[in-house]
């Protein structure tokens, strides 16, 4: 049997003669004298007694019993990075491969454990439980959670909506979140290398998946550019969005609270937040269109050179350098929220504002809409698909309980959405009540615009407002690094997976080159139509493709790999078997979960609209290219397995659904009994 680690054992019998003793004597201290300049270097061993009666047994003989170095037999390590197998006899021969053996030289059954350590290179791992926990919660908790929940939570039903959304999330997200944790922890590989251990022919997942995350690195940090800017221009007694006396406003320009008793408003007035948004920081007034960008604004391609060289120092040596990082960008968010909370709180009209958050409103549980809103939510909050959970996960213990892991994580996740919506309710409220408006009047903005135009302006008439200005956006860029951080680690482990002896030793450079492409790449968000080019990506270029990516995987696991081997592995690892309610999931709720959200996108479009920019027919093609382009490389790669494959048709169909074999079993040690 080929294995990674290879050991051979041979028993013999000792005759009583004297000569026999002799040479036995001899042998053994030869060996011993070898034994001592090998056992440094390649494992360790234990000679167990008290077994004779017992006969041959499993595994389970040594159980009890303490190899040198501390670790216990019955639990094994890492496939990848553990022991190797071991024996249990009466005397062995030198093993090959590394593996350090010892006679016996006593009479009756003894037996033998020997440790073998793997001559490849160690994986890295998380220096602390802890680094995991806030890089996944980091990576999770996203600016959506701050511009995307409240907004369809209010839109959907309010409170009502929060029925749907538990519903989508623990027979749709959490088992999908689990499923990824699992997969990664017990594999050990990222999205990519992964699929030969579990179905080759869908090995097409991982590159799409990549190509996905470079698409969303290109837009998502642009919006972390336009925080940075608002960031810089908030060091000053007087916020810039809060006066019409600059050089970008224009006569249209009011100031319209509710203290400001001179000022008419029209239906052409705007506010002085929204022209410093629009006219000075994105300056989408120079740019008619898709068809006409404009040029690169210098300040925002600054920022956004900024941000990436944070990014880079953040990950380029690997996730103990990230997961020192998140302690910081992580929980500072929380922090924020938990200020603003109080503060909101206390502001007049808060009161308005959480009773049009929660109130709910049970007739729109019948509208569809509502539900595909909660799938969709559930799914893109918690982000399975993206290959981030797989490459996190793989650098865990291999014993580590992610059941828990994802339980902790997912329910902070929506925890976090929820409290998201009394911040950013509780301002709104405020805002109603100084302008003497509705609330919905007021929270007419979704997206972006929401946090950068009518949250921005509330904080700019709150006391201290410098001081709420600069830990808010401080917020919002924290909130971003953990899920670009995320991201492109998702890439990394994947592409250093996949080409071990070329990039295992250079990924300093391969990340600098990364990073650099992201950077171009986002040039074109950094125009003056810059934020039409974020929206299209938004809408397109990533939501129906990364939804279909994952439909594919769960079908592979569930149908191909076969959910009983994956229950089998994760007991494995875990201890203990899955229950009925994850196997339904996996198998069967899942993937109609998935396929729903598929269906609702083609039958009901969005309407894609910008400000007052109504995209043109030609743009959803555009749109929809730019999907199919991440997304074809899973029918390509299964064509290209199959023609390169060897063998008759039916051979090659075979090969290419039946996971290869690991050169590491999970059996680290073997238990034999010898006289």
């Amino acid at each position: 049997m080929e294995t990674k680690d290879m050991m051979m054992t041979s028993m013999f019998s000792m005759d009583k003669g004297e000569n026999d003793g002799e040479r036995d004597k001899g042998r053994e201290e030869d060996v011993r004298g070898e034994e001592e300049g090998t056992q440094q270097e390649n494992g360790r061993l234990m000679l167990a007694d008290g077994l004779a009666e017992k006969g041959p047994k499993s595994l389970t003989s040594c159980s009890g019993q303490q190899v040198s170095n501390g670790l216990n037999p019955s639990t094994a390590q890492s496939p990848r990075e553990g022991p190797g197998t071991a024996a249990c006899s009466g005397g062995t021969a030198p093993a090959p491969g590394g593996s350090t053996s010892s006679p016996v030289p006593l009479g009756g059954l003894r037996t033998l454990v020997v440790q073998q350590t793997s001559l490849e290179r160690p994986r890295e791992t998380w220096s602390k439980k802890m680094d995991f926990l806030l890089s996944v919660i980091g990576y999770a908790v996203d600016l959506g959670n701050v511009w995307r929940f409240p907004y369809i939570c209010y839109q959907n039903g309010g409170g009502a909506f929060l029925l749907p959304y538990l519903l989508m999330a623990v027979f749709g997200g959490v088992p999908l979140f689990y499923m990824e944790l699992a997969l990664g922890q017990f594999h050990r590989s990222g999205c990519i290398s992964i699929w030969k251990h579990i179905c080759p022919i869908f090995k097409g997942i991982g590159f799409a998946i990549c190509i996905i995350a470079l698409y969303i690195a290109f837009y998502y940090n642009t919006i972390m550019a336009w925080a940075l800017y608002y960031l810089l221009s908030s060091f000053r007694p007087t916020l810039p969005w809060t006066t019409c006396t600059n050089s970008w406003n224009t006569a249209n320009c009011n100031s319209y609270m509710s203290t400001d008793h001179n000022v008419s408003w029209s239906n052409s007035s705007t506010s002085p937040a929204e022209e410093f948004y629009t006219r000075h920081v994105l300056q989408v007034h120079l740019s008619p269109g898709l068809h006409q960008l404009g040029s690169v604004s210098w300040q925002l391609a600054l920022c956004l050179l900024f941000i990436f060289t944070i990014v880079y120092f953040s990950i380029w040596k690997g996730v103990k350098t990230s997961g020192k990082v998140v302690w910081v960008t992580a929980t500072f968010p929380y922090l924020v929220l938990l200020i603003l909370l109080v503060r909101g709180a206390t502001l007049p009209g808060a009161w308005r504002g959480v009773v049009f958050y929660l109130k709910p409103d049970w007739q729109k549980l019948l509208s569809t809409t509502v539900w595909i809103d909660a799938a969709a939510q559930i799914f893109f909050s918690l982000g399975p698909g993206f290959g981030v959970l797989l490459a996190f996960a793989s650098y865990n213990p291999f014993h580590n309980n992610c059941y828990k892991d994802a339980l902790i994580t997912s329910s902070v996740n929506c925890l976090t959405s929820f409290l998201s919506g009394f911040v950013i309710f509780t301002v709104l409220g405020y805002m109603a009540e100084m302008r003497q408006q509705d609330v919905d009047a007021v929270a007419k903005d979704a997206g972006p615009s929401l946090l950068f135009i009518i949250y921005a302006e509330a904080i700019a008439n709150m006391p201290a407002a410098t001081f709420f200005a600069i830990i808010f956006f401080l917020m919002i860029i924290m909130l971003g690094l953990d899920s670009t951080f995320a991201g492109l680690e998702g890439v990394i482990t994947a592409m250093l997976d996949e080409f071990p002896q070329l990039l295992a030793k250079r990924r300093e450079w391969f990340v600098f080159g990364l990073v650099c492409v992201c950077y171009l790449g986002a040039l074109s968000t950094l125009t003056y139509g810059g934020a039409f080019v974020v929206k299209l990506f938004e809408e397109y270029a990533t939501g129906p493709a990364v939804i279909t990516v994952v439909l594919l995987e769960v079908i592979a696991v569930s149908w191909f790999y076969g959910t009983n081997r994956f229950c089998n592995d994760i007991q494995l690892m875990l201890g203990f078997y899955p229950g009925c309610f994850w196997r339904v999931c996996w198998v069967a709720i899942c993937p109609c979960f998935l396929l729903f959200i598929i269906i609702s996108f083609l039958a009901f479009p969005p309407e894609v609209k910008l400000f007052h920019y109504h995209y043109p027919q030609w743009t959803t093609v555009l749109g929809y290219c730019i999907g199919v382009s991440s997304f074809i490389c899973v029918p390509a790669y299964m064509v290209f397995h199959l023609l390169t494959a060897k063998g008759t048709f039916k051979q090659r169909l075979l090969k290419s659904i039946t996971p290869e074999p690991s050169c590491n079993d999970h059996r680290d040690f073997i238990v034999t009994n010898a006289v």
